[in-house]
This record gives C-alpha cells, sequence and structure tokens, in this order.
C-alpha cells in the first residue's frame, strides 16, 4: 500500500499494537506517514497506586518500536467505558483530525467490536471519515462475530516490531492475550488465510481505488 498519510484511531492505549502493529510498521518502511490518536489513558482501569499517565507512557515506548514519530501521536483525556455520552465531542475531535492530516486511509475498530468504547469509536470514525479509505481492525478478544475481507501481508520484522511493542505496555501483563506466542500464532492463522507467512486482517469498509 502507498499512501501518504495513515491515520489509526484507538480508543485506547494499546489498541494500535494489538491490531495493527505489523501494518504500521510496514507502512512506515514502505515510507507512509502514520498518525496515532489515542482517546482515553484509561484512568480507571489501571491498577491501584498507579499514576494517571502510566499508559500514556508505555504508549509513547510502544510506538517506537513501530518507528512512529512522537510528533505524530495525538492524545485525548475521554473517560473510559464512556464514550456512548461524548459522542458529539468525539465526532468533533474526529473532524480536526480529517482537516489537519487528511488521510489517504484510516484504520478504525471493527463493525462487531462489542466494547462500548470501540463501538462508538467506529461509528463517529465513519461518520467523520466516509469519504476517506477505511478499514476495520480485528481485536479477537471483542468480536463474536469477525469479517475478515482485507488482509497486510507481514514479514517477520514487522511482527517482531509489533510483538516488542506489544511488551512495553507492562501495565497489561495480566492479561491472558498480551502473550507473544498468541499473536505468533494469530499472524500465522491470517498469513495462512492469505497464502503467506504472516498477516493481520481486516474488515474492508470502504476503499476507492
Amino acid at each position: 500500500m502507498n499512501y501518504n498519510n495513515i491515520l489509526i484511531l484507538a480508543p485506547h492505549p494499546d489498541d494500535a499494537e494489538f491490531s495493527s502493529g505489523g501494518t504500521l510498521n510496514k507502512l512506515i518502511d514502505e515510507g507512509s506517514t502514520v498518525w496515532y490518536a489515542v482517546f482515553s489513558p484509561c484512568i480507571k482501569s489501571l491498577p491501584a497506586g498507579t499514576g494517571e499517565d502510566r499508559l500514556y507512557k508505555e504508549l509513547d515506548k510502544a510506538s517506537s518500536k513501530l518507528g512512529i514519530k512522537q510528533d505524530n501521536i495525538k492524545k485525548f483525556d475521554f473517560p473510559v467505558r464512556e464514550f456512548p455520552k461524548y459522542r458529539q465531542e468525539i465526532l468533533e475531535e474526529l473532524v480536526k483530525l480529517k482537516k489537519e492530516i487528511n488521510p489517504d486511509l484510516v484504520l478504525i475498530p471493527n463493525s462487531n467490536d462489542v466494547h462500548q468504547d470501540h463501538h462508538a469509536m467506529y461509528e463517529e470514525g465513519i461518520r467523520a471519515f466516509k469519504s476517506t479509505r477505511i478499514l476495520g481492525y480485528e481485536l479477537p478478544w471483542n468480536n463474536l462475530v469477525s469479517v475478515h475481507n482485507f488482509f497486510v501481508t507481514l514479514d517477520r520484522k514487522n511482527l517482531d516490531a509489533k510483538i516488542n511493542a506489544i511488551g512495553e505496555y507492562k501495565s497489561q501483563d495480566f492479561r491472558d492475550y498480551k502473550e507473544n506466542d498468541y499473536f505468533y500464532c494469530l499472524a500465522k492463522t491470517r498469513g495462512m488465510q492469505a497464502q503467506c507467512e504472516f498477516a493481520e486482517a481486516y474488515e474492508l469498509i470502504r476503499w476507492v481505488y
């Protein structure tokens, strides 16, 4: 994929790395500029006694493993698990991002993501970027049903960058799906579907060629 400006919308820190870390690393290697917009520091989800900015600090370290420039990260402060209450404010921020970045491609949560913040981001992302190419990324633990009709092939370097980035989220070590083997096996499975060694899968939402 040869695009100038790629924007990924992450409701929470780590959503981009978990879903699309290999793709983002590949795009950067190919010369694209990647922008990363994250909408909540998830303060209520952090372990007791943790600094309120812990996840955003981890995000800075993780994104650097993918090659994303710090100046290209946009951080917002919406409360975790309450995005449906802030739809209009989120939409307004997305419209500002569209005007500022003018992305060629936008990555958003897929249409079947059951997390309330992710689904609100999907719906407002569609509204803000309805004239742009859009792919819906997968976070399998949030999906009862998944659509995989667009694949990005990865090499081992891209997958290693993704796994290294995920490793920076020390605050999330308690989550079962954070295991390196899980992401390796998922990339192998998507690669088998795409007839390559490794891949990440997406829902094709809108495309113009």
